[in-house]
């Protein structure tokens, strides 16, 4: 019963990029978070620049029969049509996830792709966002 947790461009950066808005935490404390919030389940925890690689790894985790994937699609997720295709196809849960309230922010923030395929959205809560969505897809997948 994996979980991919799937994290797409700059957020390699956190930690570091625009901490008024993302705050101070890594993505290796996030990952150490969700790690630890998913208890007895596996955890593929990827981060990428390029969109390819993140519709390759939806890929893997469909033909893995992977149990539920939370991806945070960063900038992709206002214009990527092909990663929200990629997740069409996923039949288990998909948490969108994104560290702010993409709602507060500038009009090309509101409009998720991504959204209107997941299974449920969660945005705004900082970086503990993170294992609060592991803790949500395991209540989805029993």
């Amino acid at each position: 019963m994996t979980i991919y947790i799937l994290n797409g461009p700059n957020l390699n950066r956190l930690g570091k990029r625009e901490p008024e808005i993302y705050g101070h935490t890594t993505l290796a404390e996030v990952e150490a978070w969700s790690r630890e919030a998913a208890g007895d389940h596996a955890v593929e925890f990827r981060q990428t620049n390029a969109e390819h690689q993140l519709i390759d790894w939806i890929h893997e985790a469909i033909d893995a029969g992977a149990a539920g994937i939370i991806i945070n699609p960063a900038g992709l997720t206002f214009t990527s049509i092909p990663v929200m295709d990629a997740l069409k196809m996923f039949p288990g849960p998909v948490i969108e996830l994104h560290i702010s309230n993409i709602h507060r922010r500038e009009a090309v923030y509101h409009d998720s792709l991504m959204s209107k395929v997941a299974t449920a959205v969660i945005a705004g809560l900082g970086p503990k966002g993170y294992p609060t969505a592991v803790r949500a897809i395991r209540d989805l997948i029993g």
